[in-house]
């Protein structure tokens, strides 16, 4: 799905032809305010197109908004005017592209599938991150020490000493850790902890 937002109905019209005859599926809106009120639910693998320089909100103030709420959606700006300011601040925000008008259909296509290609992975890593958060909040608080220590390559022992129970229990809640995260090593559970940000271990 390929979001328009922008006040312009020549440059609607035609890049939403352009894209509907390249299998997009295209929604325009004539402005970030509509955008905002209507806002589709960015799960869906897509993109979003917007003038940097639309009235009112403007482009550069809907990807900040967008990016407050959490929105993975990519964003593609494009503008008459080859304002440095505007492209240096949308780009360091994370934006996808910058181009300006008038773009060629070639051109924007290009950006909106590196847009949509990136979309797909960022979408994938959350959904391997979220499972992995969902495995974690299986521990039980010992547990998680335990999870916390190991991945520091503390050896059983030496967790036995810092928590208080037995090597033996240790041992147990070792087991069981390795067993609700689903993995075969502590290599394995370093390698999460690091993907997860120790923090939330």
């Amino acid at each position: 799905m390929v979001y328009i937002v922008d006040d312009d109905r020549f440059f609607q019209t035609a890049i939403r032809r352009r894209l509907q005859l390249s299998g997009y599926e295209v929604q325009i809106y004539s402005s970030a305010e509509q955008f905002i009120d209507q806002q589709p639910d960015d799960s869906r693998l897509g993109c979003l197109v917007v003038d940097a320089k639309i009235p009112r909100l403007g482009g550069p103030k809907l990807q900040a908004r967008l990016h407050e709420a959490g929105s993975t959606l990519p964003v593609v700006f494009v503008s008459y005017y080859n304002d440095i300011n505007t492209v240096v601040q949308t780009v360091k925000a994370g934006a996808e592209d910058f181009l300006l008008k008038p773009v060629t259909s070639n051109v924007l296509i290009a950006a909106i599938e590196r847009a949509i290609a990136r979309h797909d992975v960022s979408r994938k890593l959350q959904s391997e991150l979220n499972l992995l958060r969902a495995h974690v909040a299986t521990l039980t608080p010992r547990e998680r020490q335990v999870f916390g220590l190991l991945v520091q390559g503390k050896p059983n022992k030496q967790i036995a000493y810092a928590l208080g129970p037995t090597e033996r229990t240790i041992k147990a809640h070792r087991h069981m850790v390795m067993e609700k995260m689903n993995v075969r090593s502590v290599a394995e559970l370093v390698l999460i902890a690091n993907r997860l940000g120790h923090s939330a271990v």
